[in-house]
């Protein structure tokens, strides 16, 4: 299936990725943010909060967000 990955995490532009049936945002969380954890990141589905089990459809759009960014030293 197609949806929209949406990397705030500096990784470039969205883009349409495929992803097999069935997966859910904790598979798919792991799988682009493999050494993340979840509680860092503010993670949305067609802008909305979701739960880790939440399965992906067709179509959906995917937002991973870092809550916390680091700046750069003060000099």
């Amino acid at each position: 299936m197609r949806v929209l990955f949406i990397n705030n995490n500096g990784a470039g532009f969205a883009d349409y990725i495929e992803l097999p049936e069935e997966m859910t945002v904790q598979e798919l969380f792991t799988q682009k943010v493999p050494h993340g954890s979840p509680a860092d990141y503010l993670i949305r589905v067609n802008r909305q909060p979701v739960a880790a089990r939440q399965i992906l459809l067709e179509g959906d759009r995917i937002s991973i967000t870092p809550t916390k960014i680091e700046g750069a030293a003060i000099s």
